[in-house]
């Protein structure tokens, strides 16, 4: 053997040495008790990590933002659905609220294991953090409790630090809450697509139910829809997408079959209701916006956090509006007043603003309101707005006040409808106490001695200014505020022509109370407020104590009878029912008014000129006429709306506990006074302009210097008194004809109250 063969031979015994060498290291360092330790370390290191985690993560204490907030939803009377304010279509409901059998859809639907399991899926739960690790996209694989925790306490996102919270969360949450509570967290908190969070909105949105009354067949379908809630809504579903979904649907029918939850026979029973079409969410367009911001005052009034109330929402608020009185009285100022206008020919017919409030004197609800054109085109409610003046609809709170504080006149005669006063124009009040005050009636008429009925059919300006002082300015500011008037109006004579502010529903509330005998009445929107986690606000009884007397009560609305039937409002009379109420007409024509009721409603109707910016302008010239008075727009418009809105309440009749007024016989034995007091001939009649914004109430009357007697007839016998007008009249007619109050030509003669050239003459 050569060197060669040697040296070759001994570095052939050295690699084999080596060789062995290294084999014996390898074994030695994977030794199978090595193996199982680290396979046992790693465990261990597993099971702290996941200690740690559970120990690391808590259950949030309040869920996201989605899904706790919520929309507001405002309701009808009936409980359909007027309005949703919110940019969170949701209205979380109990799961008391959820038919059983519905309840169960979602559990056959997505997780059959749900009343078993502990909140986790674990198996499927790693099939999805593999495929998201995988990038096979977003991967499903969890439990009801683990979709409620993603969608309460987490967000949508994948990935797997989002995944492995949800575990620990979902675990905790599971010993933490009952199965119920989870249940209906997960059913309020889910999309079901058409922009409906939690099943009371999709119930809306696809079937237009309440949740209560969704059938099995409709759960199914909503339970089948969170798989994919645009892909399956049958509206916009491809032939595919509703293959599909009709086929989740039987599949979650099937299960309920095979939980014993659904009997085979009522499986083979249910058919695929198909949802309706969509449609547009309810919101703020329209008039809705005025009844849903009276709502909201009402409430803020009433204790509800107005900022919880708009960032979180929750709330169902049910209002006492009546669809169909709503659309009955839109519908009146449509016929009666705007069809009537043109704004483009004429400048008034631009300004010309309509509130109306229709409430019930009974319970003292709001059924009805009109609020204006629309809420995005005129923000301020008609309906509610304090800044014009009620002008001669203030005119029964002072004879009620009268009444009511047992007053006199300037020689100590009680007053009653039937006082005689002097209707003079522009007649010095006697004992005014802000100074000289002498109101003009309508177009400079003078009446002479008349009654107070019939000073409150022609709405005369100078007999009630005289009572006002009769009675007392502080007295009668007493009586108006506590019938519901703002407390600022100011103590002057100009307070006897209704020159304070008033809205539409404090006039209502006034003459509700009225119409109700004296119980004080306000007007109230809301009827119920709930909240699932907030306490409900304290609302009061919208019908108060006993604030005037019956007697006085029903005496005003005896007398407001006569307004009706043989005074101002024209526009009313000849109706098959029973009413009451007062025309009104402002200073320089920028409000008119009719405030007027039956038994069973009271609805008041006001007319406003208002121009660009808000200022107070003349309504003459709206609707090409000239003077816009209470007896026009404004009473034509409370016909109509009555005329459909009464319905079976037209047959009801006024039960009067009065034998004073116009609606009501005469007493059967009365004595004429001796000598009836007249205004002296020659009474002065002050050149100056009185304080005040008087009212224009188109029928004047006259006060009496010396209001005294109350007569045996309420027309007082009288040869030769105020002269008839065509024009005369707060609704363009004379006020006694041509000849006196009972004489040729009086007001029951020829001529007279129903002849030419009388109330109701000419016109």
């Amino acid at each position: 053997m050569g060197r060669a063969d040697v040296r070759r031979a001994q570095q052939g015994s050295a690699r084999g040495a080596g060789k062995k060498q290294e084999k014996g290291r390898i074994r030695r360092l994977f030794t199978w008790k090595k193996m199982l330790g680290t396979f046992f370390g790693v465990c261990l290191l597993g099971i702290l990590a996941v200690v740690g985690l559970y120990l690391y993560v808590d259950v949030p204490a309040a869920g996201n933002d989605i899904a706790t907030a919520q929309s507001n939803v405002y309701k009808y009377a009936d409980g359909k659905v007027l309005a949703r304010t919110g940019k969170i279509n949701r209205e979380s409901v109990p799961l008391s609220r959820i038919p059983k059998d519905v309840q169960r859809t979602f559990v056959a639907a997505e997780n059959k294991t749900f009343y078993d399991d502990s909140g986790v899926d674990l198996k499927g739960t790693l099939r999805g953090v593999f495929r998201t690790l995988s990038g096979e996209g977003k991967q499903g694989g969890s439990t009801i409790t683990q979709q409620y925790v993603k969608n309460y306490y987490l967000t949508q996102e994948q990935t797997v630090s989002r995944k492995l919270q949800e575990i620990v969360i979902s675990l905790k949450v599971d010993a933490k809450f009952s199965k119920e509570k989870i249940l209906a967290g997960y059913i309020n908190t889910s999309y079901y697509g058409r922009g409906a969070y939690g099943i009371q909105a999709a119930a809306q949105a696809y079937y237009g139910e309440d949740v209560e009354k969704l059938t099995v067949s409709q759960g199914a379908y909503l339970a089948s829809l969170l798989q994919a809630p645009n892909q399956y809504d049958w509206a916009r579903a491809t032939p595919t997408g509703k293959k599909l979904v009709k086929q989740r649907w039987a599949y979650t029918l099937d299960n309920m079959v095979e939980m014993k939850w659904l009997s085979q026979a009522d499986r083979d029973k249910q058919k695929f209701d198909a949802p309706r079409q969509p449609k547009p969410e309810a919101g703020l367009t329209g008039r809705t916006g005025y009844l849903v911001k009276a709502a909201k005052d009402e409430l803020f009034a009433h204790g509800v956090d107005e900022k919880k109330f708009e960032l979180a929402g929750g709330w169902t608020v049910t209002l006492g509006i009546e669809k169909d009185k709503q659309l009955a009285l839109e519908k009146a100022v449509k016929d009666k007043l705007t069809d009537d206008l043109d704004p483009k020919a004429r400048k008034a017919d631009r300004d010309a603003q309509l509130g109306a409030a229709s409430v019930d004197p009974k319970t003292g609800r709001i059924v009805a309101m009109y609020g204006g054109a629309g809420f995005t085109q005129h923000y301020i409610n008609n309906a509610t707005r304090e800044d014009y003046q009620p002008a001669s609809t203030f005119k029964p709170l002072i004879l009620a006040s009268a009444m009511e504080n047992h007053s006199t006149t300037q020689d100590g005669t009680p007053i009653t409808p039937n006082t005689i006063y002097d209707g003079n124009n522009r007649r010095p009040v006697v004992g005014s106490t802000g100074g000289a005050f002498a109101p003009p009636n309508e177009d400079q008429r003078s009446y002479g001695n008349i009654t107070v009925q019939q000073a409150m059919n022609n709405s005369v300006n100078s007999v009630f200014a005289q009572m006002g002082a009769d009675v007392g300015l502080d007295s009668l500011k007493k009586t108006a505020t506590g019938l519901g008037m703002s407390s600022k109006m100011d103590v002057q004579p100009a307070m006897t022509l209704g020159s304070m502010g008033a809205s539409p529903v404090q006039m209502a509330g006034v003459y509700a109370t009225f119409d109700n005998h004296g119980k004080k009445v306000t007007p109230t929107l809301v009827t119920k407020a709930e909240h699932a986690s907030e306490p409900a606000p304290d609302l009061p009884d919208p019908v108060g104590d006993q604030i005037l007397s019956r007697q006085t009560a029903d005496t005003v609305t005896s007398v407001l009878r006569g307004v009706v039937d043989d005074g101002t409002a024209t526009a009313v009379r000849g109706t098959d029912y029973e009413a009451a109420g007062k025309t009104g007409t402002s200073d320089d024509n920028k409000s008119a008014w009719f405030v007027g009721y039956t038994p069973k409603l009271v609805t008041a109707v006001g007319m406003f000129g208002e121009a660009e910016g808000g200022r107070q302008v003349t309504l003459h010239g709206t609707g090409g006429g000239g003077r816009v008075n209470g007896g026009g727009y404004p009473a034509q418009v409370w016909a109509a709306y009555n005329a459909d809105a009464l319905g079976e309440g037209a047959k009801a009749t006024f039960d009067l506990d009065t034998d004073l007024g116009a609606g009501v016989a005469p007493p059967p034995t009365q004595t004429a006074p001796a000598t009836p007091t007249q205004t002296p001939s020659g009474s002065p009649t002050p050149t100056g302009t009185p304080t005040g914004s008087p009212s224009t109430d188109p029928t004047p009357t006259r006060t009496p210097t010396d209001p005294t007697q109350t007569p045996t007839d309420p027309t007082p016998t009288t040869t030769g008194g105020d002269t008839g007008s065509p024009t005369g009249g707060e609704e363009n007619g004379g006020a006694n004809g041509n000849g006196g109050a009972n004489g040729a030509g009086g007001n029951n003669g020829t001529g007279g109250g129903n002849g030419p050239g009388g109330l109701n003459g000419f016109e």
